[in-house]
């Protein structure tokens, strides 16, 4: 109790009666039904300034409570924004339980991954319109060519308290920050925009350094100079370098979302029945870890209250484990992972990814470039469309490049990567040494809901893949 008694201002002591409002959720888990109370408190920001015209900033906040009652494959659901024992036990009559006892037992989460302050107070709205102000002013500092900038601040502060029907009372605070520079250039009547984000589960100090938001211009004006000289991508079958970073959103979309225990479990992933199998090339392993320190999709405790923990998925080019929520897990008679999540009290937690990635390997991104005569180095993606089913997908890249006789030459746009998530596992013949994660800007969708990832990988050979060119 005296973690959010000091560090949520309060936000427990708001709740009329806490443990009144467990005993009552707990007559939802009898006869042998499973589940949890999830209490959540959310404030939000959004900032922006967009052609130097500050734009009207965004505070919200919401608090509520989700009871949740599952047996086998039928579970009960019930949501409301007011959090008092009678509103507790309004939707206990909706999922219609009978009573038990209530027995309490505060447990410590296994990590302590990231800051707990409430930090969207750190800085004045003043001072973070004026670190704004001063991105879009040193932007068109740098070019001459400058049509549009744009610079948005959002962040997060999110408390959370989660009731299970073990009698266990978890605990959480997380924060989330993110800032973006969008900036738009015109040479010769063409225009070209490029972009660079990044954030992740800390305070806002980072974003304010000069340094950081150098960095985030430049890199936005790098990529839509680098636009302005691409010339169409070509078509056709074709090896493909992907560089390191955020080109693991790819992993993410094509193999992990079939890799959640949703999926493998009716049987709607193309990875269902391959557990122990080989499917992919031997010096392959893929993870998913959400204990990473600071990292956008890192948890204490999932949104189920269990610790969040790093888990093995292909190893060694081996299908070795998926990820899994409680009901899931309980349904395929498997363990836990940390991987139930949801977006808000509203909706029930799901099997999710937290953040996702390859493992380095023993090469360089210069042997991979100069084993292909000719072909594309994809440094980023914007963009892409996959079927969790099938694996199937395409990928847009936002910056790529030819590859001839071994060499990067002239940029190009309107790449596409077309093919499949168990096919291109296969066909990946170099893994880099140069692994990195992405800078902190991804976010899933899934089932309508939208909860923060992390992707990443080392730089890649896929031997071949399809190259589809959009219509410029």
């Amino acid at each position: 109790m005296s973690i959010l008694s000091t560090k949520a201002d309060g936000f427990l002591n708001s709740i009329c009666d806490l443990h009144s409002i467990e005993k009552t959720a707990f007559s939802a888990f009898s006869g042998g039904n499973r589940g949890e109370l999830f209490v959540e408190y959310k404030e939000e920001e959004t900032l922006r300034v967009e052609n130097s015209v500050v734009q009207a900033p965004n505070f919200v906040f919401r608090r509520g409570f989700g009871l949740r009652s599952f047996k086998d494959t039928v579970s009960r659901y019930s949501h409301s924004s007011s959090l008092d024992e009678k509103s507790v036990k309004k939707a206990l009559e909706a999922i219609r339980s009978e009573n038990s006892d209530c027995r309490t037992e505060i447990k410590e989460n296994a990590h302590d991954l990231y800051d707990h302050g409430r930090f969207l107070n750190s800085f004045s709205s003043e001072d973070k319109i004026k670190l704004l102000q001063k991105i879009d002013e040193y932007a068109r500092s740098k070019s001459e060519n400058i049509r549009q900038v744009t610079a948005a601040l959002a962040a997060s502060w999110q408390v959370i308290s989660i009731f299970t029907d073990e009698g266990k009372r978890i605990f959480d605070i997380r924060p989330l920050v993110r800032l973006s520079v969008q900036t738009v250039i015109e040479k010769n009547g063409i225009l070209e925009s490029g972009a660079y984000s990044g954030g992740g589960r800390f305070g806002y100090d980072l974003l304010f350094e000069e340094e950081t938001r150098v960095k985030y211009v430049d890199e936005a004006l790098r990529q839509a100079e680098i636009k302005l000289q691409a010339v169409k991508a070509p078509v056709g079958e074709m090896p493909v370098v992907l560089g390191n970073g955020w080109t693991g959103i790819l992993l993410h979309e094509a193999i992990g979302h079939g890799l959640e225990g949703d999926a493998v479990r009716k049987k709607t992933s193309s990875f269902h029945n391959l557990l122990g199998e080989m499917i992919a090339a031997p010096h392959i392993t893929v993870v998913d870890d959400g204990t990473l320190p600071n990292r956008r999709g890192s948890l204490n405790t999932d949104d189920e209250g269990t610790d969040s923990q790093r888990t093995v998925l292909i190893e060694n080019g081996k299908l070795v484990g998926f990820m899994q929520d409680r009901m899931n897990a309980d349904l395929m008679g498997v363990g836990v992972t940390g991987n139930g999540r949801r977006e808000s009290y509203k909706v029930m937690p799901i099997p999710r990814m937290t953040n996702t990635f390859m493992i380095s390997g023993d090469h360089s991104q210069e042997e991979m470039i100069a084993r292909v005569k000719n072909g594309i180095f994809a440094k980023s993606f914007s963009d892409g469309q996959v079927d969790v089913a099938s694996g199937k997908f395409v990928f847009s890249a936002s910056e790529a490049y030819l590859i001839e006789d071994g060499k990067i030459t002239v940029p190009v746009k309107g790449a596409m990567l077309i093919g499949d998530g168990p096919s291109i596992l296969k066909r990946i013949s170099m893994v880099g040494s140069d692994f990195s994660l992405d800078n902190g800007v991804g976010t899933c969708g899934k089932d309508g809901q939208w909860v923060p990832v992390g992707v990443g990988e080392p730089s890649i050979l896929i031997d071949t893949i399809t190259v589809g060119g959009a219509n410029l």
